[in-house]
């Protein structure tokens, strides 16, 4: 059964329909997964396939050890966007509710390899000099 509503799906094929460039969307669950985890994928994989410019890879947390730490994940259920390089962004959970648009935003984002920021804020960005660990956690109240 599908998470996405029809509507829902329309309007996300239109956002995708500038990306230029591949977006490789990774998640991590288990093999027995959580239902959350279960809704994660089923989502993500409506989702990648709203546009032949994105794509799914579906990875086990505990049998993908390593892959898992390479992309810095350490729990689950956890979506990673990747273009043509690894630009930090990570999901954990589901990406449901107001995070939806955030992750259809983001995979559009990174489709265009566009930041959507001013020069101003890239040449600022730009001059940071050393890792920065950056979290947003969300909560409609």
């Amino acid at each position: 059964m599908g998470v996405l509503k029809d509507k829902d799906k329309e309007k996300v094929r239109e956002i995708f329909k500038d990306i230029d460039h591949q977006v490789n969307v990774v998640m991590f669950t288990q093999e027995y997964e959580c239902p959350h985890c279960e809704m994660t994928r089923t989502m993500l994989e409506e989702v990648t396939g709203l546009s032949d410019m994105v794509s799914l890879n579906v990875y086990d947390f505990v049998a993908d050890k390593d892959l898992a730490e390479r992309y810095g994940v350490d729990k689950i259920p956890a979506t990673v966007l990747i273009g043509d390089k690894d630009y930090g962004v990570r999901f954990y959970g589901v990406p449901a509710g107001y995070e939806f648009s955030v992750l259809v935003e983001e995979i559009r984002a990174i489709g265009k390899r566009d930041p959507a920021m001013s020069k101003e804020a890239i040449t600022e960005l730009g001059k940071i000099d050393k890792p920065v660990h950056l979290q947003v956690i969300i909560s409609p109240t």
